[in-house]
């Protein structure tokens, strides 16, 4: 996250990146679809992206077949007879992979085989199929770090697996860079977790729990992780919960906030409506954890937010065993075979924008998460309800039974969701409580990269004006 100042009010930039820019246009939908249907899909040009939706799609040619067929030899064929992906590699290079998941999603429906690069991946854009894979059969499927996410793009776009070949990771310069990158990062979790373990006071549970965390000198969420699990907690689990914490803990709420303040500087009354909220709950103090709770709407804005933009917008997990992933919504009722060693990608983008469980999926409506929806007959899905998960101060996949997957779900759900949630409306609320926000120029202007969140290219520029009230 980035931040600059300029001109006469102040200029606040968030979010700046320097990597590739993508933009992004649906290309087709279901000859089934409605003209009001496909209408409300080409909404979703989330203004910061980019042109119309009859841009002729780009013709394959011999190396796009030739990409496809190698895949389906090296991989392809052993995964079962779900709709098969298949077009011109070059879709994958000149924008973000989940964008392209989003069009295929729309034409080959809720699971479908990835046909591209070095081997087949499935799809998943189906709440009932993820509820499957992250809660019902959590252990038969491994989970990858969010920091891989980048790199396993690539991979998956990448036809030949040069990462294969013997000394590759020594030759090859972007793999040096990755094994270089992954080391530093464990030898320093691992450090911190030595001198944790090493630290350590034997006390019972209930000193534990009354411990003075704000009184101690190297207080931290590891140290607390250490003193509740003990001094023989695996090393691996405890980098592994570190490792999210550290890279999806600062990254996503960076991006989570620069796309909140994005969508409310097109949205004036709805930032009127948070900014009433915060003077009628917070005046100009700070905000504590009872005031949090007062802050309905600007919780909202956030995990509205969060359903527009996910970070990350694609979690993945490796099938263990062989398994039938359910077919889901208009999919085989018998569903569909995989074999061990199955690489899934659950598109938390399409789940999140899928027209068949949200409605107008595309707009941004913060109050939609209070209102209970049923499942119209979706069998297999329960609808929203909000009731499902009673004293929360934020919605999740419980309510939404798993349509709504910011953090994912079951017991590998990421361990930071609630404190990134409450960091994000804390933040936010301390920028709205003394500035009014406006985008420094049009929303069309602001361009998109992509890693393991989705960020913008040079940042999010905004002309900050102090409030009158203030």
């Amino acid at each position: 996250m980035a931040t600059g100042f300029c001109s006469s009010n102040t200029c606040l930039v968030l979010n700046r990146r320097s990597d590739s820019i993508f933009r992004h246009f649906p290309s087709s939908y279901p000859t089934s679809w409605s003209t009001e249907k496909r209408s409300s899909i080409r909404t979703m040009k989330c203004r910061c992206q980019s042109t119309g939706t009859d841009e002729p799609k780009t013709k394959m040619n011999l190396f796009d077949n030739a990409s496809n067929l190698l895949t389906n030899l090296l991989s392809g064929g052993r995964i079962g007879s779900m709709p098969i992906a298949e077009g011109a590699v070059t879709d994958l290079f000149d924008r973000p992979l989940f964008f392209s998941l989003y069009d295929w999603f729309l034409k080959y429906g809720s699971v479908y085989k990835l046909a591209f690069g070095p081997k087949a991946f499935v799809v998943v854009s189906d709440p009932i199929v993820a509820r499957h894979i992250l809660r019902e059969n959590a252990f038969s499927y491994d989970k990858a770090v969010y920091g891989t996410l980048f790199e396993a793009e690539h991979r998956s776009t990448f036809y030949i697996p040069y990462w294969n070949i013997p000394l590759a990771r020594w030759i090859v310069p972007r793999q040096r860079k990755f094994q270089s990158d992954l080391k530093v990062i464990n030898d320093c979790l691992d450090g911190l977790i030595k001198n944790a373990k090493e630290t350590r006071q034997e006390t019972d549970v209930e000193k534990l729990q009354q411990r003075d965390y704000l009184n101690l000198k190297d207080a931290s969420l590891l140290r607390f992780l250490v003193d509740m699990r003990g001094v023989d907690v695996d090393d691996r689990q405890l980098r592994d919960d570190l490792m999210t914490m550290l890279i999806a803990g600062h990254e996503t709420t960076a991006a989570v906030l620069t796309w909140a303040v994005f969508l409310l500087a097109q949205h004036p009354v709805k930032m009127k409506k948070a900014q009433s909220e915060i003077d009628a709950v917070l005046g100009q103090g700070r905000t504590t954890f009872e005031s949090l709770k007062k802050l309905e709407y600007l919780r909202l804005i956030v995990v509205e937010s969060l359903r527009l933009y996910p970070q990350p917008p694609l979690l993945i997990r490796r099938s263990l065993t062989s398994d039938i992933l359910p077919g889901g919504y208009n999919g085989d009722k018998n569903g569909y075979e995989i074999p061990a060693g199955t690489d899934v990608f659950l598109s938390v983008y399409n789940l999140h924008r899928s027209p068949y469980f949200w409605d107008k999926p595309n707009e941004f409506e913060p109050e939609r998460f209070l209102v209970q929806k049923e499942s119209q007959g979706i069998e297999g899905w329960g609808g929203f309800d909000p009731s499902r998960s009673p004293g929360a101060l934020y919605p999740n996949e419980i309510i939404s039974d798993f349509a709504f997957l910011p953090f994912g779900g079951g017991p590998r759900k990421c361990v930071g969701d609630q404190f990134a949630l409450m960091e994000s409306t804390i933040a936010l609320a301390m920028l709205l409580q003394k500035f009014d926000v406006e985008l420094k120029g049009s929303p069309e202007d602001v361009e998109l990269v992509t890693g393991a969140t989705i960020h913008t290219k040079t940042g999010l520029w905004c002309k900050l004006k102090k409030r009158s009230n203030i």
